[in-house]
């Protein structure tokens, strides 16, 4: 029991027993009995306020920093990734940022420049630094999601403070979101917001609107810096406000030291340095090199035995001085091509006979993460003819990540009792320069097919894990399954329509809204297109879209759909047919959520359409996930 307490306690204590019990002798003194009562009252006060005080905690006008944990609550972490290495030939670029960072206002600046420079790695130092003076920094990943992009950004100004009736205001459409959201970021300092790998930022919104116009997601208004990194190096794109870092290949002496500091036993400075220009200064391809010299199996031990396989092996760069690998993406492509070719050879040799096909294998899938468990044995076989066993595969893997080929990113835990989900993922250009080798009709047709018949097996093999073991594997898969009905839209459209309808029912169970989102919308896209918009499917993965949609609280767009529904429906079933009447409930629940009618939203169950052979409404609670079709 607190201090301010055990007073009021002992105070009510004496005045009980003073009233129900025999008083003593020196109660009859009222001077003194009302002057003890006015004593303690006095101090129960004044400890009540203090026990406050302490509670509250020191005030500041700053941000302090923020735990870690709670940084990475929320489905993944938010934390920057770790720089391993000494970061070399970026002095420049990170004094610039670092000015803005100790500054007394905010901006934008943008990170740009072709693949494999380094931009997320700058980012990365420079994040780190911003926090050892003390700034609270947030990483957010761009997933080519604009809604999860606006998810991250509201946590992040949660973790700066943004209150909650502000959300709820933004969620009841009472205000917009992203206005929230800056409106909050302006008035605080000391933080960095990194967006890393915005590499497609006319998607970036929210609207169709162009990003230099700051009305969207990114701006250069708030308190603190936001750090952008991408491949789009124009002016335009970023607007007169944003302060665009554009990298170039590291210079020669440079390039020399990131091989000197991976291989410090594998030849001279000169040779380092004439290697790192046959590189083309391209420091994926720099760190390639130097992980390969440093391994003690490696065939070629020093920079010249490395250099001179390079010029052996690939003739059409012989006399290449410095590859414009900054400036054609096809040279920058070949040059870090022909570095993991050696990687790869190297692996063979030392009996990972496994390690390239598995890596082409990834490479044919989408630039996200992939479960660990969707590269089996079985569908290495399938894909390639190879034997392959458990042991083989997991040998390959382990080859590929020892050679910094393949990242393995923290596995996926989505609340305490779940097993968390190994992952796979590539660099995005160690992806685009495999998949670009395989870029033939055979045999990458049977490949894919063996791939799309396993992403069916195992999101049926999510549908029947226990509880919520199988949640965090579903996220996993959500984002390669748009490829995949792609695909199959020619000769398999119902049984890929239905394997991603399937994943949207575990996401929604799971709380992935997003993603549910996102692959509801996507298949109401491809129905439109196979089936058109009037077929009973259509409608009901229109309606199943809007409600998903509704629950996201993006109820104005939720209307919409319903609307278009219900003109559907009037259409083809006329004005008083039950389903027609379903969809116009639907549609006053999302008007009614969105303030449209001037009234308040509905709180009452509603009905959710589905075909069905009897055409009957179903009725749900309105947290409920909408039924979706049977195979068309």
């Amino acid at each position: 029991m607190s201090g301010g307490s055990a007073a009021v306690a002992f105070l009510v204590a004496i005045v009980t027993n003073y009233v129900t019990a025999q008083p003593p002798e020196w109660a009859e003194n009222t001077v003194l009995v009302w002057s003890a009562f006015g004593a303690l009252a006095v101090v129960s006060l004044g400890l009540l306020f203090w026990e406050r005080r302490l509670a509250a905690g020191p005030q500041d006008d700053g941000v302090r920093p923020v735990p870690l944990g709670r940084i990475a609550a929320g489905g993944h972490s938010m934390n920057p990734p770790t720089v391993s290495a000494r970061v070399r030939g970026r002095e420049a670029e990170l004094e610039r940022i670092g000015t803005l960072v100790r500054g007394p206002g905010g901006g934008m600046v943008v990170v740009c420049g072709a693949g494999g420079l380094g931009k997320t790695t700058l980012a990365a130092e420079a994040s780190a630094r911003a926090r050892a003076e003390g700034r609270v920094v947030v990483w957010i990943r761009w997933r080519d999601d604009p809604a999860q992009l606006g998810q991250d950004l509201v946590r992040a100004a949660h973790i700066l403070g943004l209150p909650e009736d502000r959300l709820e205001e933004a969620r009841t459409g009472r205000v917009s979101l992203v206005d929230a959201v800056w409106e909050h970021l302006a008035t605080v300092q000391g933080w960095m917001i990194v967006v890393d790998n915005a590499d497609t930022p006319t998607r970036i919104g929210p609207g169709s609107g162009p990003l230099a116009a700051y009305r969207g997601w990114l701006r250069p208004h708030g308190g603190g810096v936001l750090l952008v990194t991408s491949r789009d190096t124009s002016p335009q794109t970023w607007g007169p406000d944003a302060d665009l870092l554009h990298l170039q290949p590291l210079a020669d002496d440079a390039g020399g030291a990131v091989l000197l500091d991976a291989a410090p036993h594998a030849g001279t400075e000169a040779e380092a340095e004439a290697l790192a220009v046959r590189l083309g200064g391209l420091p994926l391809g720099l760190n390639a090199a130097g992980t390969y010299l440093s391994v003690s199996t490696s065939r070629h031990r020093t920079f010249s035995a490395y250099q001179h396989a390079l010029e052996a092996e690939f003739a059409d760069l012989l006399g290449a001085e410095h590859p414009g690998a900054a400036t054609d993406p096809d040279t920058a492509r070949r040059v870090v091509r022909h570095t993991w070719d050696l990687s790869l050879d190297q692996l063979h040799s030392d009996g990972y006979t496994l390690a390239r096909p598995v890596l082409q294998l990834l490479a044919l899938l989408e630039p996200a993460p992939v479960p660990r468990t969707l590269m089996t044995p079985e569908l290495v076989t399938d894909a390639t003819g190879l034997p392959a066993t458990a042991a083989s595969v997991d040998a390959a893997l382990a080859g590929l990540h020892q050679y910094g080929l393949l990242h393995t990113p923290g596995a996926a835990v989505p609340g305490d009792g779940v097993p968390p989900v190994n992952q796979l993922q590539l660099h995005p250009l160690v992806r685009d320069v495999t998949a670009h080798t395989l870029a033939r009709p055979e045999p990458t047709n049977a490949w894919l097919a063996a791939i799309d018949e396993h992403l069916a097996r195992a999101v049926e093999a999510t549908t029947s894990m226990p509880g919520r073991t199988g949640w965090p594997t579903a996220r996993l898969l959500a984002p390669h399954l748009s490829a995949h009905l792609d695909r199959n839209t020619s000769h398999n459209f119902v049984g890929a329509r239905n394997t991603l309808v399937d994943l949207a029912e575990i996401l929604t169970a799971a709380g992935a809204s997003y993603e549910e989102v996102s692959l509801r919308r996507r298949v109401l896209d491809a129905e439109n297109d196979h089936f058109g918009p009037d077929d009973m499917d259509t409608q009901a993965s229109r309606n199943n879209f809007a409600n998903a949609l509704h629950e996201l609280g993006e109820h104005r767009q939720a209307a919409d759909l319903h609307r278009e529904n219900l003109a559907s429906h009037e259409r083809v079933l006329g004005p008083d047919h039950p389903d027609t009447l379903s969809s116009r409930n639907n549609l006053a629940v999302a008007l009614g959520a969105s303030g449209s009618t001037g009234k308040p939203p509905i709180s009452t169950a509603k009905l959710f359409w589905t075909p069905s052979a009897s055409s009957a409404p179903t009725t749900a609670t309105p947290s409920s996930s909408a039924v979706t079709s049977p195979p068309h």
